[in-house]
């Protein structure tokens, strides 16, 4: 996905908050001088290891702004000529050259952007600061040009005359909306403007994430004694005090966090001091005056963006973006979200009660005076109440989710079992990072699908969350097939310690791997609709769908096995990771939406509405307070200052999660009704809709799989959002069990 409008869309999709990935034109300082050094940077000439796959073995930090420079050139240098073509435009000499075009910029900024994600230092950072307005400003001079959108215009008014197939319509259609929403039938003054708007806003988002990334580093929480980190396993305390030595404090013990307001260690920690330490020290990222304060770019942001839509001709910046995705308004979303959050918020003061009880309980047998609930102890009393529930909690589980067994006897067993593919390793490839492991992906007629990249484990490096990413897209048009990659957070332990998953990064693990199908699979003609080049509301729903077969019977049998013993897990240990599926979800659901609305509120906020610096934190209360989700012991699961995804391609889009899980809520039940996990289910799966990457509407798409429109109960059935009897409430929530209705 390299042509000029979506480049930029490609980078977002690897989940990576950065600025548009285009440039302008080279300066003569930073313009390459000789073709010696073009012949010794990589990024000149296409790739010559299988499938395109990158030269990192070869690829230096120095490489990176020679070939952005001098691909800018050379891209503006086709698009001139695409624009001042005197013969009339056809599909031929303008559309497809623009498929075409931004080679070599789009090799550099693929692999550039994908390790700023992955693994980045304070050259690549430089870099990423140095060039985010040049990136938007190039992007501008393509999308604004008024001599190539006159072409584009004119193949669009005479589509239906032009001989096209239907993907080749859809193609014209796309570039025609594209350019449109980027401004090319605004007036001079307006485009210089938005320019204008562009620049900052690229500037402002490199910034932002940039202070996310330094101040999770900057935030771990430093522990004097091994005493107070009571409840952490041998190899976690040993893996805290290694992280506590790298960064100075010989003796001590840091607890590193990760991008959300909740942090896993405190499902363990004993000590309720230290608990609340960890999550404040969570939630106060960003937060107004410190050195990393995030308040003023996120005003700036957001005012920005609502300019910018108002003056393309939107009310704000949601109705903006929405208007692109498969829910169209803002209304269908808040709708959505709104008959949600009730339930949701019920289900979690009943989950509340429980975990409350606990707490008495438990003071009271200590002969204690008891406590009232705190965020920071949901996670650690959540542990015991499904102990007492289920006997069962999750730490039985982790001795039988060794990571590479999940991988390869789990991950790729599951699309094995369903879509007939194998995987093979190799080692011959060259590595960005160590800590990683390459995989050769074969159909099932043995031909070669794709090169698939696995990279796991946490780093100070690299920014927080799992993402999937593409280093090469498929394309018939190139003759491209897909180099991916899935990335997860999971804490690295100590040399010679075998790395075991928690339930929540096994799912997280076939999630990502969704993804991974999604780009694996694309079977497209054109670069544009490669992979999960696919509305924002619509691109998790494959991955979504993958979970399934993560506590499928016969998939969790054949990777849940002990890492000492192989011996498989217990069928009563099986039993309960089912019966428990729904357990905590009030909890999960509540998190999850109280940021998908925050999300929505900030970017439905139009002029004097919109908050100031000084307004953000006030702003985020008085939204969960007028949408009914603010419920303290579940606070939002990002908080504005840290909110990375508001920053890159999720702007008023977070809620596409949720959006997504009705279509996957769907998909499964009718794989479940139409014989579950087989061949047959699979690859009609991969034919009808995760090989059609974008080249035809989404939920025409879900509709040619599923053969109907989506339904809401079974992502009610799912969530455990149904509705319960009225005395199961706990008595002083006050909270009211509401069943939402359908969409």
């Amino acid at each position: 996905m390299k042509h000029p409008l979506s480049l930029a869309l490609a980078v977002a999709l690897a989940g990576i908050a950065a600025a548009p990935v285009l440039a302008q034109s080279a300066t003569p300082e930073s313009a390459v001088s000789s073709a010696d050094a073009q012949q010794a940077n990589p990024f000149f000439e296409q790739s010559p290891l299988p499938l395109q796959y990158p030269q990192f073995d070869k690829i230096r930090d120095e490489h990176f702004a020679p070939a952005f420079d001098a691909g800018m050139k050379q891209n503006l240098e086709e698009i001139d000529a695409i624009a001042d073509n005197p013969e009339a435009p056809t599909f031929e000499n303008t559309i497809l050259e623009l498929e075409k075009s931004g080679e070599l910029l789009g090799r550099a900024t693929r692999v550039f952007f994908n390790l700023v994600g992955t693994d980045t230092n304070d050259t690549r950072k430089q870099l990423q600061a140095d060039y985010s307005a040049k990136f938007a400003a190039h992007r501008d001079a393509i999308s604004l040009n008024p001599e190539l959108f006159e072409r584009v215009k004119t193949l669009h008014e005479n589509r239906e005359s032009l001989g096209l197939d239907a993907e080749g319509t859809r193609l014209v259609e796309r570039y025609y909306t594209d350019f449109v929403r980027a401004g090319a039938d605004l007036d001079e003054a307006q485009k210089v403007r938005l320019k204008q708007i562009n620049a900052e806003l690229a500037d402002l988002g490199t910034k932002f994430s940039q202070n996310v990334l330094a101040e999770v580093n900057d935030s771990a929480v430093v522990v004097d004694t091994r005493e107070e980190l009571d409840g952490l396993t041998d190899a976690q305390i040993s893996a805290a005090a290694e992280a506590a030595k790298s960064r100075g404090h010989e003796g001590k013990y840091v607890v590193t966090l990760l991008n959300t307001t909740g942090q896993p260690p405190l499902s363990q920690l004993t000590d309720r001091a230290l608990r609340e330490r960890i999550f404040k020290a969570s939630v106060a990222r960003g937060a107004r005056g410190n050195e990393w304060d995030n308040t003023g770019i996120i005003a700036q942001v957001v005012k920005l963006r609502d300019e910018r839509a108002e003056m393309l001709g939107y009310p704000n910046h949601a109705t903006y973006v929405l208007e692109d995705e498969t829910a169209k308004t803002p209304q269908a979303v808040n709708d959505m979200l709104g008959q949600l959050a009730p339930a949701a918020v019920a289900n979690a003061r009943r989950e509340a009660a429980d975990l409350q009880a606990m707490i008495d309980q438990e003071q009271t047998a200590k002969g204690e005076e008891s406590f009232q609930l705190e965020p920071w102890d949901w996670a650690f009393y959540t542990e015991k109440v499904r102990q007492a529930k289920y006997d069962f909690d999750e730490s039985q589980l982790k001795p039988y989710f060794e990571m590479m067994n999940v991988l390869e006897n789990g991950i790729f067993h599951a699309a094995t079992q369903v879509y007939g593919i194998t995987f093979k390793p190799r080692t011959d490839l060259p590595k960005y990072h160590p800590d990683t492991w390459i995989y050769d992906v074969f159909d099932a007629d043995g031909s070669q699908l794709a090169i698939f990249i696995f990279d796991p484990y946490a780093r100070d490096s690299k920014r927080g969350g799992a993402w999937m990413n593409s280093y090469v897209s498929q394309s018939e048009l190139e003759g491209t097939k897909p180099v991916v990659a899935n990335h997860l957070n999971v804490p690295k332990p100590q040399a010679g310690q075998p790395t075991l998953l928690t339930w929540d990064e096994v799912t997280t693990g076939f999630h990502e791997f969704g993804h991974a199908l999604h780009g694996m699979f694309s079977n497209v003609e054109y670069p544009y609709f490669s992979g999960t080049s696919v509305p924002r509301d619509f691109v998790e729903f494959p991955s979504q769908v993958n979970e399934m077969w993560a506590d499928w019977p016969s998939i969790l049998a054949n990777y849940a096995r002990h890492h000492e013993t192989g011996e498989p897990m217990p069928q009563a240990l099986l039993d309960k990771v089912l019966e428990t599926a729904k357990f905590n979800q009030g909890f999960a659901t509540t998190e999850y939406l109280a940021a998908a609305m925050l999300d929505q509120r900030l970017h439905q906020a139009e002029g004097d509405a919109i908050p100031g610096a000084d307004e953000v934190v006030a702003f985020e209360a008085s939204a969960l307070a007028a949408d009914g989700i603010d419920f303290a012991a579940v606070p939002p699961r990002y908080k504005l200052p840290y909110f990375s995804h508001i920053m890159g391609g999720y702007s008023a889009g977070y809620y596409a999660y949720i959006w997504s899980e009705v279509l996957d809520a769907n998909t499964v039940k009718w794989i479940e009704e139409n014989g579950g996990l087989s061949r047959a289910n699979g690859d009609r799966f991969r034919a009808t809709l995760l090989s059609r990457g974008g080249s035809k509407d989404a939920l025409q798409l879900f509709r040619d799989f599923s053969g109907r429109d989506p339904d809401i109960q079974p992502l009610l059935e799912k969530r455990g959002l149904l509705p319960v009897s009225d005395d199961s409430a706990p008595p002083e929530s006050g909270a009211e069990d509401v069943a939402p209705g359908e969409e």
